[in-house]
C-alpha cells in the first residue's frame, strides 16, 4: 500500500486566487508559510520557513477565496504532486499540495499560535481592533451533512 498524505498548518503569505476552469469547476491557489524552530549545534535558537503551494477545488476553493486572506492561519490536508512543463526549452516543476480539505484557522492568529492569555482584556481590545480583520458575512445556508468530510 502506498501514502501519499500532506498534512500543514501556516499563515497565507498572499491573498488566495479563484480561478473557474472551462468545465465550471472552481480552483482556488494559495500559498502557506510554515515554520520550525529549533537550536543549532552550538545551541543557538534557529528559525526555518518553508513555502507550499497549495490547490483547491470546488465548493471549497470558492469558500477558501471568499473568507481567507493574507496572514489567515489555515490548517490543509491533501495530497502531494509536481507537475512539469516546457518554457522556453526548459523543463519547469511546480510541487503542490492538493487540498482535500481545507480548515480556517483563527482570525486574529497574528503567528499562527494561540495565545497564551497572559493579556487582560483591556489591554487586547485595543490590539485586535486595529489588527484584526473585518468579519466576513458567513452564508445563512443550512448545512448539507453531505458536505461534511467525516
Amino acid at each position: 500500500m502506498y501514502l501519499n498524505k500532506a498534512m500543514i498548518y501556516g499563515n497565507l503569505t498572499r491573498d488566495p486566487e479563484l480561478k473557474v476552469l472551462p468545465s465550471g469547476i472552481n480552483v482556488c491557489s494559495m500559498a502557506i508559510a510554515t515554520n520550525r524552530v529549533y537550536k543549532d549545534r552550538d545551541g543557538n535558537r534557529q528559525e526555518s520557513v518553508d513555502y507550499h503551494n497549495v490547490v483547491v477545488f470546488g465548493n471549497q476553493a470558492e469558500n477558501s477565496a471568499k473568507y481567507l486572506a493574507k496572514g489567515n492561519a489555515v490548517y490543509v490536508e491533501g495530497r502531494l504532486q509536481t507537475r512539469s512543463w516546457d518554457k522556453d526549452g526548459q523543463k519547469q516543476y511546480r510541487t503542490e499540495i492538493i487540498a482535500e480539505r481545507v480548515q480556517f484557522g483563527p482570525k486574529n492568529s497574528g503567528g499562527g499560535g494561540i495565545s497564551s492569555g497572559g493579556d487582560t482584556p483591556s489591554q487586547t481590545k485595543g490590539s485586535i481592533e486595529n489588527k484584526a480583520p473585518a468579519v466576513p458575512d458567513y452564508p445563512e445556508e443550512e448545512i448539507n451533512p453531505e458536505d461534511i468530510p467525516f
